[in-house]
């Protein structure tokens, strides 16, 4: 019994005397037609699958994200153009900032200068009339002090002309200290 399907089999029957395949039923070649014809009928009913239902859902979303990216990059571009807008005014504020604060340092400068010269300018005038009031007491004294020693000199020089046992005139004794006086 064993030899007949093989035999049969051999014969171009791939079925054995029960009905069931014998081997590969995708090498017998009697099915391969049968086959041919519903693999065309499966790639074609994949086909208009795939052309009416996957393919064009898979292009929206190929075509959504292609918006989205170009979109993203338009707006990456409008931020980096924003803050190269903020550096340039942050660098100009900086710039007049640091103008504005020269201004200041040498405005206060100036002042501190006015303030320097009005002070020395009155202490100059007060060491001046200090000066002007020293020079006249020093005048004063030099005047009383030479009148003091114009007076001590010819009380001195009657004290000592009397001591010598003589008397001088007054008038004698003046002329004699002021042509002392004199030099």
């Amino acid at each position: 019994m064993a030899v007949e399907p093989i035999q049969e089999e051999m014969a171009g029957v791939c079925v054995d005397a029960h009905g069931s395949a014998i081997g590969m039923p995708q090498l017998c070649g009697e099915w391969i037609p049968n086959q041919i014809f519903w693999l065309i009928i499966t790639l074609v009913v994949i086909f208009f699958v795939l052309s009416r239902i996957a393919l064009p859902r898979i292009a929206s979303v190929l075509a959504e994200r292609q918006g989205t990216i170009t979109n993203d990059i338009s707006a990456a571009e409008e931020l980096k153009r924003q803050a190269k807008d903020a550096e340039a005014a942050y660098e100009k504020a900086l710039a007049d900032a640091r103008t504005e604060a020269q201004a200041i340092a040498q405005k206060t400068r100036d002042e501190i200068k006015a303030k320097l010269d009005a002070a020395t300018a009155e202490a100059d005038a007060k060491i001046a009339e200090k000066s002007a009031e020293s020079e006249k007491v020093l005048a004063e004294i030099r005047a009383s002090a030479v009148e003091s020693v114009e007076a001590v000199a010819k009380d001195t020089a009657e004290a000592i002309v009397a001591a010598l046992g003589t008397s001088a005139d007054k008038a004698a004794i003046d002329a004699a200290v002021a042509n002392r006086m004199k030099g």
